[in-house]
């Protein structure tokens, strides 16, 4: 789950990670507000979407005034924003962050991550602040400087490395010492898949966290309530959201083939095999292992929402999912909502012969399959007729 901006901010200061003071506005009129209340000469009114890029696409502006902020507001908010991480659709804008206006000094960036290889959430530092990390790790990695973070938190003598790293004297490492400590703290806590401050800046002999992003593990956020009740609806896919009620695993892609598949190893290789038979997938949904005939058939009925999809591929192989129980709810699914569309089948493994049986005496106009590149063929045929 991702939070916006202000959200994120809110949970540094939580952690005594010092940002910028803000308030949020919905409205113009809340925008001018919001700046009055601040009583600072400069400030910056910035959307807020779950998406970077913001500043090139026109959702960041700077205000010197309470009419300029509420000029500002009315100008980004309801504006649809396309940026390198919303793809072409770009997202809406509902809501402003005005923030007192910061001119740094020096910029550097800070994020954590897990080093699956590590099994350890791993701190990462780089001079380069304000650029996106990526193209920093591409053209100069040498400028990025990592740190594991044990069972025990971020250890001294590791803030101080990077902290040299920084290029910080004295009296900034003894600030950075909380601040990386804290941050490493929050993450753990908080269950983060990622945090990042980008840019962490220096302005004024002090170190403040002027952008936040934080991601958290969705099936940790029954431990924190208060975080899940920032959950942005509007941000998110529908179908996600829906596949996240009844206990599946979907992400949506921008393809025109639907897969339903059990395990994700499974689900991955049958997304390279449509890739590589030159279809396209339009997400990933995998089933699990346990799954009931009503999952299944919840299952389908979110391929079938999709409207970008023109043909669906059910690719399972029985193990503790059983391949009738899956051809039952792909039957209850097809007669619920009049399937029209092409479907491809390929059941292998436990009551794979039931399933099969159950199928064809089902009266559904579907397709067979023998392996999983025969399933591929067929249904990328099918999506392009």
């Amino acid at each position: 789950m991702n939070v916006h901006e202000y959200q994120a901010k809110e949970l540094l200061k939580r952690y005594n990670v010092p940002v910028p003071d803000g308030r949020v506005a919905t409205t113009p009129e809340e925008a001018e507000k919001a700046f009055r209340e601040l009583q600072v000469p400069v400030a910056v009114v910035k959307a807020q979407i779950h998406a970077g890029g913001r500043g090139k696409a026109g959702g960041i502006k700077v205000v010197k005034s309470a009419d300029e902020a509420r000029a500002a507001a009315k100008e980004i908010i309801g504006k649809v924003l396309v940026t390198h991480q919303t793809g072409p659709q770009g997202k809406q804008v509902r809501k402003v962050w005005v923030e007192a206006g910061t001119i740094p000094e020096k910029e550097f960036y800070a994020g954590i991550v897990i080093d699956r290889k590590a099994q350890k959430p791993v701190l990462m530092v780089s001079p380069a602040g304000g650029m996106d990390i990526e193209e920093v790790a591409a053209k100069t990695p040498e400028k990025i400087f990592r740190e594991e973070v044990g069972l025990a938190g971020l250890q001294p003598f590791q803030v101080r490395k990077l902290s040299k790293a920084l290029g910080l004297d004295a009296s900034l490492q003894k600030q950075a010492m909380p601040l990386f400590t804290n941050l490493c703290r929050l993450f753990v806590e908080l269950d983060c898949s990622l945090a990042e401050i980008n840019p962490l800046a220096l302005a004024g002999g002090k170190i403040v966290a002027l952008d936040a992003k934080l991601n958290f593990d969705d099936r940790a956020l029954y431990r924190h309530l208060d975080i899940e009740v920032m959950r942005d609806i509007h941000e998110e896919d529908e179908a996600e959201l829906e596949a996240a009620k009844i206990g599946i695993s979907y992400i949506s892609l921008d393809g025109n083939i639907g897969c339903m598949v059990n395990g994700a190893g499974l689900a991955m290789g049958t997304m390279d095999v449509i890739k590589h038979a030159g279809g396209s997938p339009a997400n990933f949904l995998d089933v699990g292992g346990g799954a009931t005939k009503d999952q299944v058939t919840a299952a389908f009925r979110l391929l079938l929402s999709n409207r970008n999809v023109k043909a669906i591929l059910v690719n399972i192989f029985g193990g503790i999912m059983k391949c009738d129980v899956i051809a039952a709810g792909v039957i209850e699914a097809a007669k619920v909502v009049r399937l029209s569309m092409p479907l491809v089948v390929r059941l292998e493994g436990t009551n794979v012969e039931l399933g099969r049986k159950m199928l064809a005496e089902s009266g559904l106009a579907l397709t067979t399959a023998t392996d999983m590149a025969d399933a591929a063929q067929k249904v990328v045929a099918a999506a392009g007729r």
